[in-house]
């Protein structure tokens, strides 16, 4: 129970109950909150919430803290309805001493927060595990002082990101020349934070509603040892974590299922998990019968016969793996570490356990790519079909997109990508073979959040009710381009025009550009991933 005086928290998701409630980010951090006497937090859904806090204070609720997780660039333009919902001005810049604290985290923030920053009076970059409890810390510490006063206290707490602290400099062209400190004091970078536990993460909510029901999640890897080097999962998180099994994941395990029959198993890779054939082994033992276990994407190189058994034993109809591309030539450039023979031995193996299913994640437009490389693709696919028979085929197709902190992140969307989708539906859906492409209009929407710096926040205010469209976002940022610098635009809005549509998205950019990231220290150096990059285009695949 929450002590008297407790910080006022909510803690939102910018979806609906039943998907937010799946998110085992949000959970864990829920859970930590709540867990503390000195917070009292509530959550908060697009469809629900939780009864809010009592009384009021000035012109908005009685709040000291508005929290969000985000894991979907698509999603920001919620976070300002939920704002508006709970009557907090929307802009960081326009808020007073009367009003919470906002912060957010999740891998999007933590990549590339600058598009949002305006938004947000905290951005806290890493793992949760760290980050939450020394946030909380430093401002139970200053809860009671002016709000500048506040933000500067916290802008020393590692991994701790402050946007109103820090300024973007431009050329006269509107390139960006540097993101600076405006106050003496405050750190010229701030790095990611990164849990070293024995311990990750695992659900603390199990419902019905849920969009996975009545499921236990449980953490098995954190980032991924492959470095694919478009992968914001492996480069983001780096190092590659693993629980032990004994006093790790087993623990984590019965935690659960003493309240449900179904568990999944979470994780970049999860099959790489060092333990894990020893974690198979233990689930098949006879009084785990009934309990459904489901995995999530597994490197293809890793599945055998036993694998399949145990898993189709367990309730599982289907596995999944990631192999980006039926070129060969193409899987090493992205350092994908796999021979088409381990593909195909993949999908004979999950067949021989006794899964009905193999569902394949690819991509289009990735750099170097040639049409070659997507008949490649579709020929594989072709030729597990005949290699397999029976065993239903479905492949997800995506379009690349450059994420920060990644060795692809100068990279830019290749638009011939949108004709090489066409390409694969073409060839595989009149053989039978289930096709599911993501829209190549909504990854360069995706591009554009995923690159911009500050001067996009306007356009996401400016796409709110219309962000489901792809229209709505073309017409919110021809709208901001209109404005720019005219009167009457919001005080805490940027007032120059919007970064430059192609160069964002398309734009190969040269490795020494200023990035809007480059204040914001990941696992990685620039030069590093610079090198990777290198390497990785030049044909030669990491040897490590």
């Amino acid at each position: 129970m929450p002590q008297a005086g407790a910080l006022r928290a909510v803690l939102a998701f910018p979806s609906t109950y039943s998907v937010g409630i799946t998110s085992l980010g949000y959970q864990v951090v829920w859970a930590s909150l709540a867990q503390r006497s000195d917070v009292d937090v509530r959550r908060l859904f697009t469809d629900r919430s939780d009864p809010p806090h009592g009384g009021q204070r000035g012109r908005g609720p009685a709040l000291d803290l508005f929290g969000l997780s985000l894991s979907w660039e698509l999603d920001g333009p919620v976070l300002l309805d939920l704002l508006e919902q709970q009557r907090i001005p929307i802009w960081a810049a326009e808020r007073g001493d009367g009003d919470p604290i906002v912060f957010g985290g999740g891998p999007v923030l933590t990549a590339n927060p600058e598009p949002l920053a305006p938004f947000f009076d905290v951005v806290l970059l890493g793992d949760g595990e760290l980050l939450l409890p020394a946030f909380l810390d430093a401002l139970q510490g200053c809860r009671d002082a002016p709000r500048p006063e506040r933000l500067r206290r916290l802008a020393a707490v590692p991994g701790v990101y402050v946007p109103s602290l820090y300024a973007p400099r431009y050329d006269a062209e509107g390139r960006l020349l540097a993101v600076e400190p405006t106050a003496p004091g405050i750190p010229a970078t701030v790095a990611k934070q990164t849990w070293r536990g024995n311990t990750l993460s695992h659900s603390t909510v199990i419902t019905p509603e849920a969009a996975w029901p009545s499921i236990h999640m449980v953490e098995v890897v954190r980032s991924c040892p492959e470095l694919c080097r478009f992968c914001l999962a492996s480069y983001l998180t780096l190092p590659f974590r693993t629980p032990n099994l004994d006093d790790g994941l087993i623990p984590a395990v019965e935690k659960g299922l003493s309240a449900t029959q179904r568990l999944g198993l979470l994780g970049a890779s999860v099959t790489q998990h060092p333990q894990f054939a020893d974690l198979l082994a233990w689930l098949d033992q006879d009084r785990f019968e009934g309990t459904r276990v489901s995995v999530s994407s597994v490197r293809a190189a890793t599945v055998t016969p036993e694998l399949g058994r145990i898993l189709a034993k367990r309730g599982s109809k289907s596995l999944t793996i990631a192999i980006e591309s039926g070129s060969e030539r193409l899987r090493q450039v992205v350092n994908k570490k796999l021979a088409s023979e381990e593909i195909v031995a993949a999908a004979r193996y999950a067949k021989q356990g006794g899964l009905t299913g193999l569902k394949l994640y690819g991509m289009v437009g990735l750099p170097t790519e040639e049409e070659a490389d997507v008949e490649a693709t579709a020929q594989l696919l072709l030729d597990l079909k005949t290699a397999t028979p029976g065993l239903r085929l479905s492949l997800g197709v995506s379009t690349f997109v450059p994420k920060a902190h990644t060795p692809f992140q100068w990279q830019g969307v290749r638009p011939e990508a949108e004709k090489r989708l066409k390409l694969l539906a073409k060839r595989l859906k009149p053989k039978g073979i289930e096709l599911r492409p993501e829209s190549y209009g909504w990854s360069v929407i995706q591009a554009l959040l995923s690159r911009s710096d500050r001067r996009l926040a306007p356009v996401i205010a400016a796409a709110r009710g219309s962000h489901d469209s792809l229209g709505g976002w073309k017409k919110a940022y021809r709208k901001v381009l209109e404005q720019a610098g005219s009167p009457g635009v919001s005080r805490s809005a940027d007032t120059s025009p919007p970064p430059a549509w192609d160069d964002v998205i398309h734009t190969t950019w040269q490795t020494g550009r200023v990035l809007p990231w480059t204040h914001l220290q990941g696992a990685l150096t620039p030069e590093v991933l610079a090198g990777h990059a290198a390497s990785s285009l030049a044909g030669q695949a990491d040897q490590r």
